[in-house]
C-alpha cells in the first residue's frame, strides 16, 4: 500500500491531514498530493501517475440568461492531464461540429455564443467526461434550462366596493417564471403598501385584509412581479377599492353599483376569526431535509385577529424558526427529520378564536453518511476499500460505474468485489488504476462521486523540511514530525544524536503517523534527531533539532489599586523569559483593548494612568506573549473621591531598596528596584550611577535616568568592568540619599571596540615627526594589557608600513624623516584580548623648515593717489618647506616727491595670509616714492625677501591750510591770513577761498592765489584725509575722510591761544564723517583734530586744523525786512479799499428809475462809455438814464441781448418774475431768472462781468 505518513500535530501548521484507510494502520493522504473527488484544485507531485479529477463543474440545475453567453464548467486534473468530451441527453456531443461552441484549453469547460445561436437549442442535460490512460471522471448531469419572464395576461379589473369592517382578498396570480418571480404590492408613485397584522401578503402574492376601513379605499393596488434572473418587473393592472360606510349608502348611488361589485351589502357586525387561508381545520405538507419549511395561516376577522403557532408534538427549533408577516409565517430553515410532525396555528381576538393543524412530512434526497469515499492509492500487492455510504428519505439505491460505464460492463478484475455500497480490493496490481463512480439516488435527487484507485511502486522519502528546529517549553509536551511518502508503506524509526538506539520507549511515543512525541521536554532532551523511513523500494533520512527554552513568568503581578480621583495610578508587570526569546507585552481594560487616551502610558513592564477619572475604574490584565508561550496577570483598579487633605509636608523622597540584577549578558543587565516613600512629592525621575571598582574604586558616576513612573532599566555595559549600582530618586525637592549597592556584577574582557581619536602628526624639529593621539580611557580599554599599535608610512607609491608598539604613552616620535614630507598615520589600540578595530588612516607631516625661495615676478601697479595694487609669482611649495601661511609685503616711503629729500625710512610690513599672488597695499601718502619687496612665510618663519621695487604714487588733494585768521574787519571789508598746509600731495598751484553771508548757506568764491611753495614738514601717515572746514551762524562744520578699521573716531578741539593741553573738548560722530561744533566764541581761533581710538597705546589724529569764528559786527538795518514797517503798509492798504468802496456806494446813491422808463431805453442804441483808464463807468445823468451799459448791444428789434460772456446776479436768483422794493425799484433781474432771456430789463440789467458791476446791482437793496 502507498500511503504518507507522519502527519504533524495541528499547531505545527504544516498541510497534511490524518485519514483513515484501514483500521489496521494510520497513514496521511498529502493535501496538495492527491485530492478528494469533491475537487480541491491542488497541485500534484511531479512525476507521480494520478487518475483523472474532477476539480470544478457547474451545478446540477443551470438556468441561462438569453443576454449572455452559457458557460458549463468542467475542469479536472491528473497525471498526465486528462482530455475532455460531453454528451448531452445521453447521446455525444460533438463539440468541433457546432460553430458557437469552443472548449476552452486545458480545460473541458464549454463557451456558447448566444448571440448567433436560439438559446433553446441548448436546452437539455449536458455531462462531462475527463480521462486519461489511467481511468476516467464523470460530472454530474447539469440541466440546462432557458430563464423565462412571461408577459401578465391582459384583464380589466371592475372597482371592488365594499362595506367597511368585512375582509378582502385582492388576487395577484403571477405569470409563471424561472426562476418563479418575487412578488410585492406598490402604488402608482411606486411606494410600497404599507403592511400590518390586518393587511399582509401571503406567500403565493395574494394581499389579504383581514377587516377593511375606509383609509383602504384607493385606486391604485398594483401588484409588480420582478423576475430576478433576467432583471425585468412586470406589474398588474390597477385595482380600484371603494370603502363605504353603510349608513352612507343611498338610493342616488344605484346608478354607480351598476359598474362595480358591490360586496356584503349586508349591515358588518364584530365577528371571531375565520382562516382565509388554508381552509378548513387541517392541512399536509411535504418538504425536503435541508430545505426552507415555510407554513402561514392568515385569519379574517373583526377586531383584527393575532396569530400564534405552536407544534402539538414538541417544540418549536428555537434558533432555525422565525416569525415572518405579522407571524402569520412560521419558517423553519435548514429542515432535518426532527422537524416533521403536526404544527397548530390559533388566531384569536376579543370574540373567539380559530385554530389550523398542518401536518408536515419530512422526505429526504440522498446525502452522505461520512462523506463521500475517498482516493486510495496502494502499492502492487496491497488491499483496500472504496466505501460510498449515504442515506435519504426513501432509502435510495447505489450503482457503481468504472471509468464512466456500468461496472458489470467493465473488464474481470479478480481483485475487485462489489458488496452493496462497498467495493473490496485484494491483492491489487497495477492495471488495476481505474477511477470508480458511486451514485446514489431516489424520487428526491441524486449524489454522484468519483473516486480512483491509483497503484504505484515508489521509493520512500521524508517530507518534512530538512534541519527543521524545533522549539518548546521545558515541561511541555514536543512533537517532531516525519511526514514521509512510499508504497509500500514506509517504516520509521527514529534516532538521537549518536544513533546507539531506536526512540520507541519511555519517555518517547512514536506515533503510527511516525511524529515522535516527548510528553514532558526537559533540558537534556534537546538535540539532534534523526527520521529514518524505510520500504523495500529504499531508505530516506531525515534531520531536525530540538531546543527548549524556559517558560515566561511573570514574576511582579500588577497590584490591585484604589485611587482617588484627579490622581496617577502605576501598574506593574515584571516579566523573567528565557533569553533567547522576545516577549511583547500589551495590556487589557476589561478584556478589550486600552482606550485611545494619552493619559494611558504603556511602557515595556508596566502601565501608568494619568488624571484618574471614574471611567478608568476596571479589571486591567498585563499579557506577555512569546514566540511558544505566554503569561498574564490581572488587577482591580477602584477609582474614589478625594477627601481633602490636612497639610501636606513635602520631603525629598527616601532612597529606593532592593536592587535586583536580571537578564544578564555581556553587554548589558536590567536593573529594578523598589521606590521610597515619596513624601507627598511625586518622584519625577532616577538617576543610576556605577562605581568602577576595577579602575576608579570610589568614584561613583552617573550612568542613566529613567523617568519616575519606571522601576527598571535596561543598562548598557563595557567590558571589562567591575560595576556596582546604585539608585537616587529625585522629586520637586531634591534629590534622595543613594540606595544601599547592589552586588558585583563583573564583564568579561574583550578586544577593544574602538581606536584612539584625534591622530595627529606633525614636526617638532625640520627632520622628525611626531605622532600624538588621544588615548582610551579604563572603560574604553575593554581588558588588561592596553597598548598602541602606532604605524605611519611615506605618502608616496611602494612605501610600506613600519610599525611599532607603544604603551602608556600617547605620542611617538620618528627621527630621520625628510623636510616636510606627508605621511599616512594610524594608530590601533589593543589589549591582551585582540586588537581593535581597523583604524582610519590620518595625514601628517614632517618637521618644517625656512622657505628657500623668494616670490618672483613681483610688480605694483598704481590704482589711485593712496593705494596700489601688487602682484608677484608664488613660490613653488617644494620650496616653501611647509605649510604656506602666506606672503608679508615689507614697504617703505623713500622720500617725498615735493621735497625730494629723504623721508624717515621706517619699514612697514603687510600681511597676507594664504596662498595668495596679488594684494591691495592702502594707506599711501600721495605724490611719494615707495621701495617694497616680497616673503613668502610657514611656520617656522619667513623666506628671503624679493628684489626690491619701487613706484611713485601721483599728485592727491593737498591737506587744508594750517591756519586761517580775519585781520582788520571793518563794515565794508576784511583781511584773511593763512599757513599753507602740512601735506601738499603735490604742488600747490593756488588756493580757492569761499565765504557765505551769516544768514544763508550759499559758498561764493572770492580769490584765488597764484602758486607758492609753503614749507611743509613730513608728517606719518594718517586714516584721515581732506579734513575741512566752514564757519556757519550757529557753528563750525567740520567734515573728513576716513579708511581706518577703529570705530571710536570723535572731533578735538581747543582754543589756539591756550595754554593747558588737557583742555581739549571731546564731540563724538557717531559713524558719520562730518560734525557741528557749536558753542564757539566769536572772535576766537580753534585748533581742531579728528581723533581715532583703537586697540593701539596712543590714538591716531588727523592733521589739525585752524577754525577762526568772527566777531559779531554791526550790519546796516533793512527797513523792508522790519515787521513795524510791514504793519503799516497793510494797514494803509485796507484803508485805501474802504475808501474806494465808499466813493462807489456814493455816487450809485438815488439812481433809482420807473419800469416805464426803462422799457424805453430798449430802443437806444448808443452805448455808454466808460473810463478806460480805471474800468469804472462814468456818473449818470439825465439825458444817459436810458443808455446801455458798455458792453451791451441793442439789436435792430430794439431788445437789448447779452453776450456770451457776460455775467449778472440774475442769473443765479431763485425766483421768476420781476419784483419792487419799498421806494419802488425794480429788482427783478436781481431776485430771479427771466422768463425770457431776449427781454433785457434796462441799463441796469447787464453789464460788464466785473466786481464793480455787482456792486452797482446790489446797490439797489441799500
Amino acid at each position: 500500500m502507498l500511503t504518507v505518513t507522519g502527519c504533524p500535530s495541528p499547531n505545527v501548521g504544516q498541510p497534511f491531514c490524518l485519514s483513515p484507510l484501514m483500521s489496521a494502520s494510520l497513514y496521511c493522504h498529502i493535501v496538495f498530493l492527491f485530492a478528494d473527488s469533491l475537487g480541491e484544485n491542488t497541485k500534484v507531485l511531479p512525476g507521480l501517475p494520478q487518475p483523472p479529477t474532477i476539480t470544478h463543474q457547474s451545478p446540477k440545475e443551470y438556468i441561462m440568461d438569453p443576454r449572455e453567453n452559457i458557460i458549463i464548467h468542467c475542469d479536472a486534473k491528473g497525471k498526465p492531464h486528462p482530455s475532455f468530451s460531453w454528451t448531452r441527453n445521453g447521446t455525444h456531443f460533438d463539440v468541433e461540429q457546432d460553430p458557437n461552441v469552443i472548449m476552452r484549453p486545458h480545460s473541458g469547460t464549454l463557451v456558447v455564443d448566444l448571440s448567433r445561436a436560439r438559446p433553446e437549442n441548448f436546452e437539455g442535460v449536458f455531462q462531462c467526461t475527463a480521462r486519461n490512460k489511467y481511468g476516467s471522471a464523470v460530472s454530474n448531469n447539469i440541466v440546462i434550462r432557458q430563464s423565462k419572464s412571461p408577459l401578465w395576461s391582459k384583464e380589466k379589473f371592475k372597482p371592488i366596493v365594499v362595506q367597511e369592517g368585512v375582509s378582502l382578498v385582492l388576487p395577484c396570480r403571477p405569470p409563471a417564471g424561472l426562476p418563479p418571480p418575487i412578488i410585492f404590492w406598490m402604488d402608482n408613485n411606486f411606494q410600497k403598501l404599507p403592511q400590518s397584522k390586518r393587511v399582509s401578503q401571503s406567500l403565493n402574492g395574494d394581499l389579504y385584509f383581514s377587516n377593511v376601513r375606509r383609509e383602504d379605499s384607493r385606486n391604485d393596488y398594483i401588484c409588480y412581479a420582478r423576475f430576478t434572473h433576467t432583471q425585468t418587473i412586470q406589474q398588474k393592472q390597477p385595482i380600484t377599492v371603494k370603502v363605504l360606510n353603510p349608513d352612507a349608502i343611498n338610493d342616488t348611488m344605484a346608478d354607480y353599483y351598476n359598474d362595480t361589485e358591490l360586496l356584503n351589502e349586508a349591515p358588518v357586525d364584530e365577528r371571531k376569526p375565520t382562516f382565509l387561508i388554508p381552509s378548513g381545520h387541517s392541512s399536509a405538507k411535504m418538504v425536503l431535509r435541508g430545505h426552507v419549511l415555510e407554513m402561514e395561516c392568515i385569519a379574517e376577522g373583526l377586531p383584527t385577529p393575532e396569530v400564534s403557532w405552536t407544534k402539538v408534538s414538541g417544540d418549536l427549533p428555537g434558533r432555525r424558526a422565525s416569525f415572518l408577516h405579522f407571524n402569520k409565517t412560521l419558517r423553519i430553515v435548514n429542515v432535518s427529520e426532527s422537524d416533521a410532525g403536526d404544527y397548530r396555528c390559533t388566531a384569536r381576538n376579543q370574540l373567539g378564536s380559530a385554530q389550523h393543524t398542518i401536518s408536515v412530512a419530512v422526505k429526504a434526497a440522498p446525502y452522505w453518511i461520512s462523506g463521500p469515499p475517498k482516493n486510495l492509492v496502494l502499492a502492487p500487492g496491497e488491499s483496500g476499500v472504496l466505501t460510498c455510504r449515504a442515506s435519504g428519505t426513501p432509502k435510495p439505491s447505489i450503482m457503481w460505474s468504472r471509468n464512466g460505464g456500468p461496472i458489470e460492463n467493465s473488464p474481470k478484475d479478480i481483485s475487485r468485489k462489489v458488496e452493496d455500497d462497498t467495493i473490496i480490493f485484494t491483492d491489487v496490481q497495477t492495471d488495476s488504476s481505474a477511477v470508480y463512480q458511486c451514485n446514489i439516488s431516489n424520487p428526491y435527487g441524486y449524489l454522484l462521486s468519483n473516486a480512483f484507485v491509483n497503484v504505484l511502486s515508489e521509493p520512500p522519502r521524508v517530507l518534512t523540511p530538512a534541519n527543521k528546529l524545533y522549539q518548546v517549553i521545558e515541561n511541555r509536551p514536543a512533537l517532531m514530525d516525519c511526514s514521509s511518502f512510499g508504497s509500500p508503506i514506509p517504516k520509521i524509526t527514529w534516532f538521537k544524536d549518536s544513533r546507539a538506539s531506536t526512540l520507541d520507549g519511555d519517555p518517547y511515543i512514536l506515533h503510527d503517523n511516525g511524529t515522535l512525541e516527548i510528553q514532558v521536554a526537559q533540558a537534556q532532551h534537546k538535540g539532534k534527531y534523526t527520521c529514518v523511513a524505510t520500504n523495500m523500494l529504499g531508505i530516506y533520512e531525515n534531520h531536525v533539532y530540538l531546543e527548549t527554552k524556559e517558560p515566561t513568568h511573570i514574576i511582579k503581578l500588577p497590584d490591585d489599586k484604589v485611587v482617588q480621583r484627579g490622581r496617577s495610578v502605576l501598574f506593574e508587570c515584571k516579566v523573567k523569559h528565557d533569553k533567547d526569546l522576545f516577549p511583547s507585552l500589551i495590556w487589557l481594560k476589561d478584556d478589550e483593548e486600552l482606550p485611545d487616551d494619552e493619559r494611558f502610558i504603556v511602557e515595556f513592564d508596566s502601565l501608568s494612568i494619568t488624571d484618574v477619572s471614574e471611567r478608568d475604574a476596571g479589571t486591567y490584565t498585563c499579557i506577555v506573549n512569546t514566540t511558544l508561550d505566554h503569561d498574564s496577570a490581572t488587577a482591580e483598579l477602584t477609582v474614589v473621591e478625594p477627601t481633602p487633605a490636612p497639610a501636606v509636608l513635602h520631603g525629598r523622597p527616601d532612597p529606593p531598596t532592593d536592587l535586583e540584577l536580571t537578564d544578564q549578558k555581556k553587554r548589558s543587565v536590567q536593573l529594578t528596584w523598589i521606590p521610597g516613600e515619596e513624601h507627598n512629592s511625586p518622584i519625577e525621575e532616577f538617576v543610576i550611577q556605577y562605581e568602577d571598582s576595577l579602575h576608579r574604586r570610589g568614584h561613583w558616576h552617573d550612568l542613566a535616568r529613567v523617568p519616575g513612573t519606571k522601576t527598571t532599566a535596561h543598562l548598557k555595559l563595557s567590558p571589562h568592568v567591575y560595576y556596582t549600582f546604585r539608585v537616587l530618586a529625585r522629586n520637586a525637592v531634591g534629590l534622595s540619599e543613594p540606595s544601599s549597592p547592589s552586588r558585583m556584577y563583573k564583564t568579561d574582557p574583550a578586544a577593544p571596540d574602538q581606536n584612539p581619536k584625534d591622530v595627529r602628526g606633525s614636526g617638532t624639529e625640520h627632520n622628525n615627526l611626531v605622532i600624538t593621539w588621544q588615548p582610551l580611557s579604563g572603560l574604553q580599554s575593554n581588558g588588561p594589557g592596553l597598548h598602541y599599535k602606532v604605524s605611519w608610512r611615506q605618502k608616496r607609491p611602494g612605501s610600506d608600513w613600519t610599525t611599532v608598539t607603544v604603551a602608556n604613552n600617547s605620542r611617538f616620535t620618528v627621527s630621520g624623516t625628510p623636510t616636510f614630507s606627508p605621511y599616512e598615520i594610524k594608530v590601533q589600540a589593543v589589549n591582551d584580548h585582540g586588537d581593535g578595530p581597523e583604524p582610519a588612516v590620518a595625514l601628517g607631516y614632517s618637521g618644517e623648515d625656512l622657505p628657500l625661495s623668494a616670490p618672483t615676478n613681483v610688480r605694483a601697479t598704481v590704482v589711485n593717489s593712496t593705494l596700489a595694487e601688487l602682484h608677484w609669482d608664488p613660490v613653488p611649495l617644494h620650496l616653501i618647506r611647509g605649510h604656506v601661511q602666506g606672503y608679508k609685503v615689507y614697504y617703505w616711503r623713500r622720500h617725498n616727491l615735493h621735497k625730494h629729500n629723504p623721508d624717515h625710512m621706517e619699514k612697514r610690513i603687510l600681511t597676507f595670509s594664504g596662498n595668495h599672488s596679488h594684494g591691495m597695499l592702502p594707506g599711501l601718502h600721495p605724490f611719494s616714492h615707495y621701495s617694497f619687496n616680497v616673503r613668502v612665510f610657514n611656520k617656522k618663519g619667513d623666506g628671503p625677501p624679493s628684489t626690491a621695487q619701487q613706484f611713485k604714487t601721483p599728485e592727491g588733494e593737498p591737506g587744508p591750510p594750517v591756519s586761517l585768521s580775519v585781520t582788520d574787519p571793518s563794515l565794508d571789508s576784511l583781511t584773511l591770513e593763512w599757513s599753507p598746509p602740512h601735506e601738499h600731495n603735490g604742488h600747490i598751484t593756488g588756493y580757492d577761498l569761499k565765504y557765505q553771508p551769516g544768514n544763508t548757506q550759499t559758498s561764493h568764491p572770492v580769490a584765488w592765489s597764484p602758486r607758492r611753495r609753503p614749507i611743509n614738514k613730513a608728517r606719518p601717515a594718517s586714516p584721515f584725509a581732506n579734513v575741512s572746514s566752514s564757519v556757519e551762524e550757529d557753528g563750525a562744520l567740520i567734515s573728513w575722510e576716513y579708511w581706518g578699521p577703529e570705530k571710536n573716531v570723535y572731533v578735538e578741539y581747543i582754543a589756539d591761544n591756550s595754554e593747558d593741553e588737557e583742555e581739549w573738548q571731546k564731540e563724538l560722530v557717531n559713524g558719520s564723517q562730518n560734525v557741528k561744533l557749536k558753542g564757539l566764541k566769536g572772535g576766537l581761533s580753534y585748533r581742531v583734530r579728528v581723533v581715532a581710538q583703537g586697540h593701539h597705546e596712543q590714538p591716531l589724529h588727523s592733521e589739525e586744523l585752524f577754525v577762526t569764528v568772527p566777531a559779531v559786527t554791526s550790519r546796516q538795518v533793512d527797513i523792508a525786512t522790519q515787521g513795524w514797517f510791514i504793519g503799516l503798509m497793510c494797514a494803509i492798504a485796507l484803508l485805501i479799499l474802504v475808501l474806494l468802496i465808499i466813493c462807489f456806494i456814493q455816487r450809485n446813491k438815488g439812481g433809482k428809475y420807473p419800469v416805464k422808463e426803462k422799457e424805453d431805453a430798449h430802443t437806444d442804441p448808443e452805448f455808454q462809455p466808460m473810463k478806460d483808464d480805471d474800468c469804472t463807468f462814468v456818473e449818470y445823468s439825465d439825458n444817459e438814464d436810458h443808455k446801455p451799459l458798455k458792453g451791451s448791444r441793442t439789436p435792430s428789434n430794439g431788445t437789448v441781448k447779452r453776450d456770451d460772456s457776460d455775467d449778472s446776479l440774475v442769473d443765479y436768483g431763485e425766483g421768476g418774475d420781476g419784483q419792487f422794493n419799498e421806494d419802488g425799484s425794480f429788482i427783478g433781474q436781481y431776485s430771479g431768472k427771466s422768463s425770457s432771456r431776449d427781454n433785457a430789463e434796462g441799463q441796469e440789467s447787464s453789464g460788464a462781468p466785473s466786481p464793480i458791476n455787482a456792486m452797482n446791482s446790489l446797490n439797489s437793496f441799500v
